[in-house]
């Protein structure tokens, strides 16, 4: 927020982005019913999309439609290696590195081209000021992030994935980052004096975008009530059989595992998902002849506190594997856990139909969560595989239908989910890596 307490224009565009590129991916098969449409915008864009269709900014919305163009000097391009969703603070030292690495280039090999800069909710175009020829093509859709720096906009694209081998994304060696694709964007580097203004007019032609696409699909936000939804959400409480769970000290175990020295331990863990009480990792599999599986002590589905007294709440995978992968010199391990079964249970309260359920599914997967909605009181976690609805197993039930029955499901809504990878673990879709 500024020192007015208001979004900049920018801000609500990073925001829109976000929510049209979504609308825009292969998720929109979850908008098939119009009923559905107004439940899965409501979610996305709640209580926000009031605002957004103001569409703040320095331009007219109807001249973003059509498109405007910004007088600019061209610096020059670079690659930055990058996670899926960044933080915006890492998005922002990545714009500061991409200026770095072109400012510190040979006076020779410089460049500095005078360019048109054309705007629009379709895409961003560079054009060469002399010759109109086109210097850069981008949609809008691709565009991740907008950074202006004094005088210097940075515009961050992600490449075309059409080969999505080595070219554009890749392993990364770093141990911080161990097990992440790392994906390549390109940062074009642009000196104007109106710098400020060009990073907000992008800003708010993601914001002309979305709302043109609200319009396209007969969408009527105040249909939505705020107050209506707020009502629901500070009447019920959260579900609390995770906390249940963790309470009881019978559950709670801290016990030693014996091993070889040079000898892994012998498991899978993956992220105990967004949404769970305690964010720390999960037991997913374990090497029948290695030491966890020998141990007898400790199950499928176990979430391990701490190893050696070192915690592993709010770590993220990549550290928690390492630390498990440094304990092959040790021949006794100490683990303290929280005996938990593989699958967890949820309970959403869900009033009425209008009331949106605060979550989106994509081949059966949890893929985002609305903070604070009625799915996430009700125990509903990012990256979990649903298993099953209301008593009906869903694992063999098509996309479209998981979607009906969710949609159309009101009172109490009980869930049983997993991790993903452990649910494609169990089922034999995914070899284990033990480490």
């Amino acid at each position: 927020r500024d020192d007015r307490g208001k979004w900049p224009p920018y801000e609500y565009g990073l925001l829109s982005r976000y929510l049209y590129n979504i609308l825009q991916s292969n998720i929109v098969q979850y908008i098939s019913a119009p009923l559905t449409m107004k439940l899965l915008l409501s979610y996305l864009t709640f209580p926000i999309l009031f605002v957004l269709l103001q569409v703040p900014g320095p331009c007219e919305p109807e001249d973003l439609i059509d498109g405007i163009i910004f007088a600019a000097n061209y610096l020059g391009c670079t690659q930055v290696l990058s996670d899926k969703n960044p933080s915006k603070s890492v998005r922002m030292s990545q714009a500061h590195e991409a200026v770095s690495r072109i400012k510190s280039q040979d006076e020779d090999s410089q460049m500095m081209t005078e360019v048109d800069l054309f705007i629009s909710t379709k895409a961003v175009k560079v054009l060469n000021a002399d010759t109109q020829e086109t210097m850069m093509d981008s949609a809008l859709r691709t565009i991740s992030y907008i950074a202006d720096i004094g005088s210097i906009v940075v515009l961050m694209a992600r490449r075309r994935m059409s080969t999505a081998s080595s070219e554009d994304f890749s392993e990364s060696s770093d141990s911080a980052s161990e097990g992440k694709s790392q994906y390549r964007m390109i940062c074009y580097v642009f000196e104007s004096e109106d710098a400020q203004l060009i990073a907000q007019s992008i800003g708010q032609a993601f914001s002309v975008a979305y709302r043109e696409f609200l319009r396209a699909n007969g969408i009527n936000p105040t249909d939505l009530s705020q107050k209506q939804y707020s009502d629901i959400i500070n009447s019920q409480e959260m579900y609390h059989d995770d906390l249940v769970h963790f309470s009881n000290s019978d559950n709670c175990k801290e016990l030693y595992v014996e091993k070889q020295k040079g000898e892994s331990l012998g498991v899978v863990i993956v992220e105990s998902g967004w949404g769970s009480i305690l964010p720390t990792v999960i037991l997913a599999s374990m090497l029948n002849s290695g030491p966890a599986a020998r141990s007898g002590r400790l199950s499928v589905g176990d979430q391990i506190m701490s190893i050696n007294d070192t915690s592993l709440v709010g770590l993220p995978l990549a550290t928690c594997q390492g630390i498990i992968k440094g304990l092959k010199n040790q021949v006794k391990v100490k683990l303290s856990i929280v005996s938990c079964p593989p699958v967890t249970t949820v309970l959403i309260k869900r009033p009425d139909l209008k009331f949106q359920l605060g979550f989106s599914v994509q081949n059966g997967i949890i893929c985002s969560l609305m903070r604070g909605g009625i799915a996430e009181r009700g125990g509903v976690r990012v990256g979990h595989r649903i298993i099953e609805i209301n008593g009906q197993s869903v694992v063999a039930m098509a996309h479209e239908k998981i979607v009906q029955t969710l949609s159309v499901s009101v009172g109490e809504i009980n869930m049983k989910t997993m991790p993903a990878v452990m649910f494609r673990l169990l089922t034999g879709q995914e070899t284990p890596i033990y480490i």
